[in-house]
C-alpha cells in the first residue's frame, strides 16, 4: 500500500513549498484535506452557500436564530452575519497549521462583498472587519483598480490579503506592487510584517474559459489543445516575474479545469486552491509527482495562443492598466458568477425570513 493518501498528499509531502489548499470551508472537505496535508482553505459567498446547504443539520437552527435575533435586519445583513460565523468557526480548523508556520500558512481566505469592487473605502472597511474574525483570516479583495488601492491599505493595516477575480500577469504584478507599498509603510512605522502571508490568486481555469469563449465569439480557429494551456502560460510568466523581483506576495492558482493546472505547477513556491471534487480526481490519478514549474509551455501551443489578442492581454505585464482590469472578459464573467452566487445565498435566507 502507498504511504501517500493520493497524489495531492504525495505532492504536499515531496514538495512542501507547493502549498495545497482546499477550495471550500466545509467540515467534510477540510477534514479530508487536513488529513492529506492541506495548509490553507478558501471561501466566498458561493462556497459558503454550498456549505450551508450541505450542512443544514448544522446551520439551519442558527439561521432561524439569526432571523429571530436580528430584528429589522435586511437579508444582506443576515447573509453576512452567517458568512462571518461560518468563516470564524472553520478558520479554527486551520489554527494548528497557522501556529506551526508562524502565520505564513494555515489561513482561511474569506471574501469581501464583490459588489464593492469599485469602492476602495467599502472594501477596506469590510476587509478589516473580516480580519478581526480570527487570528488566521486572509482577506480576499478583487483585483480591480479600487481593489488594488484597497490591497495596499489593508496590507498597511495588518491584513494578509488574497487578491481575487484575477486572471492576468498585469493584475498579478499590480497586486504584488501594492502589497510591497503597504508593507513598506508598515516597516516605516515599526509595525510587524513577519507573520503576514499575502497571496495573489490567478484563476487560471477561468483564463482558459475566457480564451475559449473569445475564440468561439470571433470564429477563430486554433489548435484546441492550446486553450488548455493559456492559464498555465499566464501563471508561469507571473511566477517568473515574482521570483525575479523577489515579491513578498506568493501566487495562488485557482479554478482547476484540467490536470495541467496542478501538475504543471508542482515544485513551485506557490499555492494551489483546489475544490473537493478535483482533490478526489487528482488524488486518484496516475500523473507522476515531479517538479514541472520550470518546464516551459510547449512552443507549438504558445505560437497558437499568441494568435489570440485576449491572450496577449492576459500574458503581457503592461497590456492593461488597473483601470482596465474590470473590463477584461474573465473579470466580467466571474463578477457575474459571483453576483449570482451571492443572490443564491440571499434567496436562501429570504426563504427563512418570509417563512
Amino acid at each position: 500500500m502507498s504511504e501517500y493518501l493520493g497524489k495531492l498528499h504525495e505532492c504536499a509531502v515531496k514538495f512542501p513549498m507547493t502549498d495545497i489548499w482546499m477550495d471550500s470551508c466545509g467540515e467534510e472537505e477540510l477534514n479530508y484535506g487536513l488529513e492529506r496535508g492541506i495548509v490553507g482553505a478558501t471561501s466566498n459567498p458561493i462556497i459558503v452557500g454550498a456549505v450551508v446547504k450541505n450542512e443544514m443539520n448544522i446551520w439551519e437552527g442558527r439561521i432561524k436564530e439569526l432571523v429571530r435575533e436580528m430584528k429589522g435586519a435586511t437579508e444582506d445583513d443576515i447573509v453576512w452575519k452567517l458568512i462571518d460565523e461560518v468563516g470564524a468557526l472553520r478558520s479554527k480548523k486551520l489554527l494548528p497549521v497557522f501556529e506551526k508556520f508562524h502565520g505564513k500558512k494555515g489561513r482561511l481566505s474569506i471574501q469581501t462583498n464583490i459588489k464593492y469592487y469599485q469602492s476602495k473605502e467599502q472594501i477596506i472597511e469590510q476587509a478589516m472587519h473580516l480580519n478581526s474574525l480570527g487570528e488566521n483570516m486572509m482577506i480576499k479583495i478583487p483585483a480591480s483598480a479600487a481593489g488594488i488601492e484597497a490591497i495596499e491599505e489593508a496590507t498597511y493595516r495588518g491584513a494578509s490579503i488574497n487578491a481575487t477575480v484575477s486572471f492576468t500577469v498585469a493584475q498579478a504584478v499590480a497586486v504584488a506592487e501594492a502589497v510591497e507599498r503597504g508593507l513598506e509603510r508598515r516597516r516605516a512605522e515599526g509595525l510587524p510584517v513577519d507573520t503576514m502571508g499575502p497571496v495573489c490568486t490567478l484563476m487560471i481555469g477561468r483564463t482558459d474559459d475566457w480564451m475559449k469563449e473569445y475564440v468561439n465569439q470571433t470564429g477563430m480557429i486554433v489548435d484546441p489543445e492550446c486553450l488548455e494551456w493559456a492559464g498555465v502560460a499566464v501563471i508561469k510568466e507571473a511566477y517568473r516575474i515574482y521570483k525575479e523581483r523577489g515579491y513578498t506576495t506568493r501566487l495562488l492558482s485557482a479554478a482547476n479545469r484540467n490536470h495541467y493546472h496542478w501538475s504543471q505547477l508542482i515544485g513551485g513556491d506557490l499555492a494551489q486552491t483546489i475544490n473537493y471534487g478535483w482533490h478526489k480526481r487528482l488524488n486518484a490519478c496516475d500523473i507522476e509527482v515531479v517538479s514541472r514549474i520550470d518546464d516551459p509551455v510547449p512552443e507549438k501551443y504558445m505560437q497558437e495562443l499568441n494568435k489570440i489578442p485576449e491572450f496577449t492581454k492576459s500574458f503581457e505585464e503592461k497590456a492593461m492598466s488597473p483601470e482596465e482590469f474590470q473590463y477584461y472578459g474573465g473579470f466580467k464573467n466571474t463578477l457575474a458568477t459571483f453576483s449570482a452566487g451571492y443572490d443564491d445565498i440571499c434567496k436562501l435566507i429570504r426563504g427563512y425570513m418570509i417563512g
